[in-house]
C-alpha cells in the first residue's frame, strides 16, 4: 500500500509547480474557510473592485492618471448605487410588509378551498388528509414566524454592521484599484519562485471571475428590470418586490428560478384566480426565464456555461454550503477553477516527456 502510494505521490508530485499549486490552494481554502465571517466586507470589496476595473482601465486608456481614474469611478458607482438603493428600498419595504400582512388572508383562503377538495375528488383525497396538510402548514407558519421574530431582535447589531460596511467597503474598492499592481506584487513575493503552474491558474481565472461578475451583474439588472416593468404591465401586485426577487433568483442557477416561481406562482393565483391574467403573468414569468437560460446567460457566460449542469449544482451546493452567499455567487468560477486546476495539473506523459529530456 506504501509503495503505491508513493508511486502515484511521485507521479502527481514530482514537479515543484504542481506541488506551490496546492499548496497555495489549500492555504487559501482553510484561510476562507476559517475566517469568512470576518472577512465578509473584503469579499465584498474585492467583488466590487472586479467589477469597476475595467471602466477604470478605460479610463487611464483615455490619459487619465490612475488616482483621477478610480476617484471618479468609485464615486459614479457609489451615486448609483445610493440612487437605485434610495428608490427601491422604501418600494421594497413597503411592498414586503403588505404581502406579510396579506399571508394571513391567502392562507385562509387556500385553506378554504383545500377543504372543498374532498367533495369534488373524493375518490382521490379525504379529508384527513387535508387536515394533515393544513396542520402542518400551520405549524411552518408558526416556525416561520418565530425566525422573523429573531431577526427582527438581531436587526440592530444587523444595522450597526452595515453601516460600518458602508463605510469601509467604499474605502476597500478604492485602495484595491488605485494600488492593484502594488498589493498583488507584495502577495507574489511571499511566493516559492517555483509557481509556474499557479501564474497560469491565476491569470486565468483572474479574467474568468472578471467577466463572471461583471456578467452576473448585468444579467441581475436585465432580468429584474424586464421582470418589474412586465408584473407592473400585467396590474400584478408587489411587482417591484417579485420583480427584485426573480432578478436576485438568477445568483443561484437552475435552482433560484425553481424557488422563486413560487411566490409569483401565488400571488398571481390569489390575485387573479385561474383567469386569464394569471396565464399571462406566468406566460411571461416563462418567456423571461426562457431568454434568460438560452439568449443572456450563453452570450454573458459563453465558458462558464460549457461545465455541465449538474457540475454547477453541485459547486452550488458545496460551496455555498461552506460559504453561504458568496460561496453560491462564486460556484460558477470556483468550478471553473476546479476544471482550470485539471487542466493545468501535468499528466503522466509530459512528466515522461520531461524527464526524458533532463
Amino acid at each position: 500500500m506504501f509503495s503505491l502510494f508513493s508511486q502515484w505521490y511521485k507521479r502527481k508530485f514530482s514537479d515543484p509547480n504542481a506541488v506551490t499549486l496546492l499548496v497555495i490552494l489549500l492555504t487559501v481554502f482553510l484561510f476562507i474557510y476559517l475566517f469568512n465571517n470576518l472577512l465578509m466586507p473584503v469579499f465584498v470589496a474585492v467583488a466590487i473592485a472586479f467589477l469597476l476595473d475595467l471602466p477604470v482601465y478605460r479610463l487611464i486608456h483615455l490619459g487619465l492618471s490612475r488616482t483621477i481614474s478610480v476617484s471618479i469611478v468609485v464615486a459614479v458607482f457609489i451615486g448609483v448605487s445610493l440612487v437605485g438603493i434610495l428608490g427601491l428600498m422604501p418600494v421594497i419595504w413597503q411592498q414586503s410588509s403588505n404581502l406579510l400582512q396579506e399571508v394571513p388572508h391567502m392562507v385562509s383562503k387556500g385553506q378554504i378551498y383545500l377543504l372543498t377538495l374532498p367533495e369534488q375528488y373524493p375518490e382521490l383525497i379525504n379529508a384527513e388528509q387535508i387536515e394533515t396538510l393544513i396542520s402542518a402548514v400551520n405549524e411552518k407558519l408558526i416556525e416561520w414566524g418565530q425566525v422573523a421574530l429573531r431577526a427582527s431582535l438581531n436587526s440592530i447589531s444587523d444595522i450597526v454592521a452595515l453601516l460600518i460596511y458602508l463605510i469601509l467597503v467604499p474605502l476597500m474598492v478604492f485602495f484595491f484599484l488605485k494600488d492593484k499592481k502594488e498589493l498583488i506584487a507584495n502577495v507574489t513575493s511571499f511566493l516559492p519562485k517555483e509557481r509556474l503552474m499557479a501564474t497560469q491558474v491565476g491569470d486565468e481565472m483572474h479574467q474568468q471571475i472578471m467577466n463572471y461578475i461583471r456578467g452576473k451583474v448585468i444579467e441581475i439588472v436585465i432580468v429584474g428590470t424586464a421582470s418589474t416593468i412586465a408584473f407592473i404591465a400585467l396590474g400584478l401586485n408587489y411587482a417591484v418586490l417579485l420583480g427584485v426577487l426573480v432578478g436576485l433568483s438568477v445568483l443561484v442557477p437552475y435552482v433560484g428560478a425553481t424557488i422563486v416561481t413560487f411566490p409569483v406562482l401565488l400571488v398571481a393565483l390569489f390575485q387573479f384566480g385561474t383567469g386569464s391574467e394569471f396565464g399571462y403573468v406566468m406566460l411571461a414569468y416563462g418567456i423571461i426565464q426562457a431568454i434568460d437560460g438560452n439568449i443572456i446567460v450563453p452570450l454573458l457566460f459563453s465558458e462558464a456555461v460549457n461545465l455541465h449542469p449538474v457540475t454547477i449544482i453541485v459547486a452550488v451546493i458545496l460551496f455555498g454550503g461552506m460559504w453561504g452567499f458568496w460561496g453560491v455567487f462564486f460556484a460558477i468560477p470556483l468550478a471553473t477553477l476546479v476544471k482550470a486546476v485539471l487542466n493545468a495539473w501535468p499528466s503522466n506523459h509530459e512528466l515522461l516527456e520531461k524527464a526524458s529530456v533532463d
